[in-house]
């Protein structure tokens, strides 16, 4: 602004004198300035540019949290209800899923269980014969098992000489593998009714397979769900991939990363089942 005053006594113009603008108290009074001013002003500067900063960062931390919570929980929910992944570690489907085929599982047609709650949600499938199913092994819940239906509630199966018969009629498996001779043991069977809610399973691999001719049917609430696509496979033997210790676990993920590209089936990645 401009401030102006009349001078008591005229200019020689006779006009107007602009009035001098008051100067700062450091420029009066230097004197009276503390020399540690500048370094206590410079120190406010810093102190407040930090916690600038640190307000800054907060928010950029609170959102990756939540992200990765969002993220996290969305992973479960579909790993619950959705699909979920899963290696194969026995033979017992040779001919079919090889050991470490590496699978993705459908589990949402198959009513999959709400956590906490323990109830199922509606059956969106029904299980037929031929179908390959992923199942809790009755005998210990917390084991899954991979196996072919063979037959379910209300057929009357029966085994002879490796054939299976399905009310009294043969069944056509070329996927069934005999390496044996077909009149063995495990071979024959004598003629069995399904009950309701119930499923006889067999391995394609007859003749290294835990099934149900040794330890009985399946309740069909303990499916999990189908194979759907094998998204990996690396080729391996049983015993390194049953084998849960930490010293084998380190040693075979080191011989993996070594031998990934030559150790991988690549014919069979990305096969749909």
């Amino acid at each position: 602004m401009l401030r102006c005053r009349i001078s008591p006594e005229p200019s020689a113009a006779g006009q107007l004198v602009e009035a001098p603008a008051p100067m700062d108290a450091a420029a009066m009074h230097p004197g009276l300035v503390s020399p540690h001013l500048g370094i206590s002003l410079s120190r406010d500067r810093q102190a407040e540019d930090k916690l600038q900063r640190k307000a800054k960062l907060r928010p950029f931390w609170h959102r990756l949290a939540f992200r990765l919570f969002v993220l996290a929980l969305t992973l479960r929910l579909l790993q619950t209800f959705v699909v979920e992944a899963s290696v194969v570690p026995t033979g017992s489907m040779e001919g079919t899923i090889l050991v470490g085929d590496h699978l993705l599982l459908d589990k949402l047609l198959y009513a999959p269980v709400v956590p906490l709650l323990n109830r199922r949600l509606p059956a969106l499938r029904t299980i037929h014969r031929g179908d390959i199913v992923v199942f809790r092994y009755p005998l210990h819940p917390e084991e899954a098992f991979l196996k072919r239906v063979a037959a379910v509630a209300g057929d009357e199966l029966e085994i002879r000489d490796g054939v299976v018969y399905i009310n009294s009629h043969p069944v056509n498996e070329p996927y069934a593998v005999h390496r044996f001779r077909l009149f063995a043991a495990h071979e024959q069977m004598r003629p069995i009714v399904i009950p309701p809610g119930k499923l006889f399973v067999m391995g394609d691999n007859r003749d290294n397979s835990s099934d149900s001719r040794e330890w009985g049917l399946v309740p069909v609430e303990n499916v999990i769900g189908e194979p759907i696509l094998i998204y990996w496979s690396y080729n391996a033997p049983t015993a390194r991939w049953l084998d849960q210790s930490f010293a084998s676990q380190l040693g075979f993920y080191a011989s993996i990363a070594g031998n990934f590209f030559s150790g991988t089936r690549w014919s069979r990645t990305g096969m749909l089942l």
